[in-house]
């Protein structure tokens, strides 16, 4: 049964888009292209509405369970860090204490929880090196272990996580990924025994980095989903047959869960913004730690329960499409209709001509246009059920103003515009535009300029 616990629960807030698109003005700024893609007003305002009803309450919460000997993994995505830089020092600097409690670890989250490993897998293993070392400069630690993108996982992610260097990854134990095998088990993808034949390598050896120097390949922490989601979603479900849920019922579930090890994996906002104070969660909360170690269950961190269970490790075959913890586990709660296909082409296209561009910043900027969250809230399109009313509950209010088909348009016309707006930086319309340069000619005599000039052409 199971003993041995890590809890993890991921901080992050999107960087919602404009809609209405707002046309943006032939040869505008880089800075002005930004302004009229993104509303970071209404931004602003969900960031203080969920600031108030969860990151300060909950966050308090886990810094007082974590005083208390509470081991914790928590992970940021940088999209939520830049608007709490900008917005609420004091809740980022709440977020610090926890951080450096010596029983929290903190996880590396791809930085703008986006897709760009589905378009440019080089650039996302930069972009997972410059968050491991923009987290650490934040919070003073380094992360090891990372959860990617709504918990992402398959061969090829895992592969970049393993030449970024990561010690292990959090992934979700969807049964159409595990087949036959539990989640309650710690498992790696890698396989390096020997093969019939020597493997020449070929190419560069990457430079060494602060992570390199693992004797294992990644190894795999699979979120329990049952666990997980009978406090992430069913907590405070008046119609589930577990409500309500106490402490003392759960602790009693997860030390009679079979196994060894669970992961229990669960948004940062499911405590005070998906299921209110009045719900009870917050008391639930501060009565589990207790209740497990009564059944014997001790809490780790992940690297901990890693590196406590690393000589039991088992080979799990990933998929070559992406699991994920969204939905029914796989990409198509993000790719499942015609608006999200539409949306994604349009990403590439968006990503391809800042590329083009060579300019940083507009890549960088192409990068924010590819986070996940844009196709999410648009799930619900042309879709009925708990899946599609989840995905509703997180569109914005204003955006409905426009009704179903006027936020689909107005979307999809945000990337044709950004697309537009890249055109004039690329740098054979750059060259084309400069001025031609005069040859000047060469001096002959102290004549006034008109006279050299007609000697010159009478030279030539």
């Amino acid at each position: 049964m199971v003993q041995d616990l890590a809890i993890y629960t991921v901080v992050h807030q999107p960087r919602r888009l404009k809609l209405p698109a707002q046309p943006i003005p032939r040869g505008a700024s880089i800075e002005d292209i930004t302004h009229c893609l993104f509303d970071e007003r209404m931004n602003e305002r969900y960031f203080r509405k969920v600031a108030r009803y969860s990151y300060y309450p909950a966050g308090q919460m886990f810094l007082d369970l974590a005083k208390q000997g509470l081991r914790l993994s928590i992970g940021f995505s940088l999209s939520f860090i830049r608007q709490a830089a900008a917005w609420d020092a004091d809740l980022l600097s709440l977020f610090r204490e926890l951080v450096a409690q010596e029983s929290v670890e903190l996880i590396g989250v791809e930085p703008y929880h986006s897709f760009l490993f589905l378009l440019d897998m080089p650039a996302f293993i930069k972009q997972m090196h410059d968050m491991v070392d923009e987290l650490e400069q934040i919070f003073g630690k380094r992360p090891v272990v990372t959860d990617t993108t709504e918990m992402c996982m398959s061969a090829t992610l895992y592969n970049a996580l393993d030449t970024a260097g990561f010690r292990g990854a959090l992934m979700d134990g969807r049964p159409w990924v595990m087949d036959w095998r539990e989640c309650t088990h710690l498992y790696h993808y890698g396989d390096d025994g020997p093969y019939p034949l020597p493997i020449k390598g070929q190419g560069k050896r990457p430079k060494p980095r602060k992570e390199e120097g693992r004797a294992d390949a990644p190894h795999l922490l699979t979120r329990h989903l049952n666990l997980s989601d009978d406090v992430g979603y069913r907590f405070s479900n008046r119609g589930w047959s577990g409500y309500p849920l106490y402490a003392n019922t759960y602790a009693d579930w997860v030390a009679n869960t079979w196994g060894d090890l669970a992961l229990l994996g669960w948004d940062f906002e499911t405590f005070g913004e998906h299921h209110r104070r009045d719900s009870g969660i917050f008391d639930f909360m501060h009565a589990l730690p207790d209740e497990l170690a009564l059944r014997g269950v001790n809490c780790y961190t992940a690297s901990e329960l890693i590196e406590r269970h690393k000589g039991n490790s088992y080979h799990l075959p990933l998929p070559i499409y992406p699991t994920t913890w969204a939905g029914s586990g796989g990409m198509e709660f993000f790719m499942g209709n015609s608006a999200q296909q539409h949306i994604f082409q349009l990403m590439s296209h968006v990503y391809s001509m800042a590329k083009l561009t060579e300019n940083p910043a507009l890549i960088d900027l192409a990068i924010w246009l590819t986070q996940s969250d844009n196709l999410h809230l648009i799930q619900w399109y042309g879709r009925s059920g708990s899946e599609a009313e989840v995905s509703a509950y997180f569109t914005p209010q204003e955006w409905w103003e426009l009704g179903a088909g006027g936020v689909i348009h107005e979307q999809q016309q945000v990337y044709h515009n950004a697309l537009r707006a890249m055109e004039p930086y690329l740098p054979t319309r750059i060259a084309r535009r400069a001025p031609p340069t005069r040859k000047r000619s060469k001096k002959i005599g102290d004549g006034n300029n008109e006279r050299e000039l007609v000697l010159s052409r009478a030279i030539r």
